[in-house]
């Protein structure tokens, strides 16, 4: 078995585990771009305690690349932390991020995610640069 072979993908929007990634479609060379990236947009991720996304990363792909460079890699690991363990705390990390880069290349952009209950997502988008 790979881990390649656990991942899920579907369509955000009708799946609340799909990371989904905001980026532009087209960009210059060298320009700074704004990526969001997240899970829950079209439909909310609980974000419990008991069941939430602990990690998502970002990674891109140059077209005819043979590996994916990491762009961005964001833990969520406050969810509802409390010094009584019965109790859930006061505070609780949605999961998403954002993140500028500079890309020479036109590629994919991936995300992955982790849900603690429900395993590895991943979605992708490509852009053009130039």
């Amino acid at each position: 078995m790979k881990l390649g072979d656990l991942v899920q993908s579907g369509d955000w929007k009708g799946e609340k585990h799909v990371p989904v990634i905001d980026a532009p479609d087209h960009a210059a060379a060298g320009e700074l771009i704004k990526v969001k990236f997240g899970v829950g947009k079209e439909i909310a991720h609980p974000n419990t305690a008991t069941h939430y996304i602990k990690w998502i990363k970002l990674f891109f792909v140059p077209d005819g690349g043979k590996f994916a460079v990491e762009l961005a890699s964001v833990s969520f690991d406050a969810h509802g932390d409390s010094a009584d363990a019965a109790k859930p705390g006061p505070a609780f990390a949605e999961p998403f991020s954002a993140v500028k880069v500079k890309l020479s290349a036109s590629g994919t952009l991936l995300a992955q995610s982790y849900c603690n209950l429900h395993g590895l997502w991943e979605n992708s988008q490509p852009i053009k640069i130039g």
